[in-house]
């Protein structure tokens, strides 16, 4: 199917799971704005100054962990959407901003708008380009895509110059693989005697999850970290054992590990020196491979191992439900409630 420019940005948008635009667009933008109605898929939403469209994409980022997308007219409209981008940033919420440009022929006649699109974007971006064919938007706005996605979140900014997006394109672009190290952590789980070690977001419940079809398919040991911010657990969560801390027991837990597989982690550390102890836990000659570090997509990594071993799409629950637990439940409630000092529990005076 033939399309232009701005058509192939938006359905590669669409494809990418950026469905929203927050728009204050001018004569500039007016193919993309046309490509932004014609496909199915994309919510326009007319913002009556730039400083909103920018604050609308970080509360929907807030909100639904996934980014939106702007449109901004040339270097000023940009200027006016700074204060809320520089929010965004600072929050470490996701966003494409697709800021429009004069024709790439055009600049060198320096006309009244004409500015330095990519110097006013960088103090708020952690990613700027510039697209200099319209075989190349589409691609490069897979680029910003996987960029505003990064972990925690970014902000992509995408310059549209005009000629780029009337002219033809290339059809819809795949974002970037996943930058993960799927080849040597497949290898280190399937060699035997494996730990996957998890930290950070991965103790989440969908990081559990993927860990759990990892270790049905594997039957690999997984361990979290021993100090970690939020671990969730409860019925139907894995049941995580965490390294210990002393030293002589985090050794004996580690004793005959083969390979020790990071997702979110660090390799397994001493908290403090001790005379004759050694500094790390895993023992000689184990194998220590990362699959994916703290700032990286955790749960994306353990998700995408999951597929790459053809693993279980579900496993049994790790704690089956008990039925003495309801009435367990109860008794400590009330037992609880009785050694509450009569006021404490709200009784009558």
């Amino acid at each position: 199917m033939t399309m232009n420019g701005a058509e192939s940005l938006v359905r590669t948008m669409v494809a990418g799971g950026v469905d929203v635009c927050f728009t204050n667009p001018g004569t500039s933008e007016m193919h993309f704005v046309a490509a932004l109605d014609r496909v199915d898929g994309m919510r326009c939403v007319l913002c009556l100054f730039e400083g909103v469209t920018s604050g609308a994409a970080d509360g929907y980022y807030r909100m639904t962990d996934r980014p939106a997308s702007t449109l901004l007219h040339l270097g000023p409209g940009l200027g006016n959407a700074l204060a809320n981008l520089h929010n965004l940033k600072k929050a470490k919420s996701g966003v494409v901003n697709v800021v429009g440009e004069h024709a790439t022929y055009h600049r060198i006649f320096d006309a009244p708008l004409t500015s330095d699109i990519e110097g006013i974007a960088r103090p708020v971006s952690h990613w700027v380009k510039t697209s200099m064919s319209a075989r190349d938007v589409a691609a490069d706005g897979a680029a910003a895509i996987a960029a505003a996605k990064a972990p925690p979140g970014q902000v992509a900014t995408l310059i549209l110059p005009a000629d780029t997006a009337w002219n033809e394109g290339s059809g819809i672009a795949a974002l970037p693989p996943l930058a993960v190290r799927l080849p040597v952590a497949t290898e280190a789980l399937r060699a035997g005697n494996a730990v996957l070690l998890l930290g950070g977001v991965a103790l989440r419940e969908a990081g559990q999850r993927a860990a759990a079809r990892i270790a049905a398919k594997t039957g690999c040991r997984v361990m979290a970290e021993g100090s970690n911010a939020r671990v969730e657990r409860g019925r139907g969560r894995l049941a995580i054992e965490r390294v210990p801390y002393p030293v002589d027991q985090a050794l004996a837990s580690l004793k005959d590990t083969r390979a020790i597989v990071l997702c979110g982690s660090k390799q397994p550390t001493a908290f403090f020196a001790y005379p004759g102890k050694p500094s790390l836990f895993a023992p000689e000659g184990c194998r220590i491979e990362a699959l994916a570090a703290p700032h990286e997509d955790i749960v994306g990594a353990l998700e995408a191992l999951a597929d790459e071993l053809g693993a279980p799409r579900h496993v049994g629950r790790a704690r089956p439900p008990d039925p003495r637990e309801r009435d367990r439940h109860r008794r400590v409630r009330d037992d609880g409630a009785r050694l509450l000092p009569r006021d404490a529990r709200g009784g009558p005076a």
